[in-house]
């Protein structure tokens, strides 16, 4: 387990309790890009430790992971890149991260 994931849950665990109240929450959707460095399966086994005792004890985690995407500074081409070895095909390591470092709450459902 990594302690980046537990510190995520609980932050997560957190946003949703401060909309959300006591009402209990039956299902959490996160939006998670495939180069923010997180982990769905450590998340998720995260979650069920930040969740217990609270209303979200017991809600199911849905990770929708989301590609990234990088654009090669010297050959001016946009690639996908769903790994963090940021290299564009024509070999150079001159790349911004265009998308893929998301991490967002998508929707929540209440009983």
């Amino acid at each position: 387990m990594r302690m980046h994931e537990l510190s995520i849950a609980e932050s997560v665990v957190e946003a949703v309790l401060e909309r959300t109240g006591d009402q209990h929450v039956t299902c959490v959707r996160l939006s998670v890009g495939r180069l923010s460095g997180v982990v769905p399966d450590a998340l998720t086994f995260c979650f069920e430790l930040a969740t217990a005792g609270t209303a979200l004890e017991g809600a199911e985690l849905e990770i929708i992971q989301l590609s990234g995407r990088a654009h090669c500074r010297s050959c001016d081409q946009d690639f996908e890149k769903d790994d963090l070895i940021l290299l564009c095909e024509c070999g150079s390591a001159d790349v911004d991260v265009v998308a893929g470092r998301e991490l967002s709450v998508t929707s929540v459902e209440v009983a």
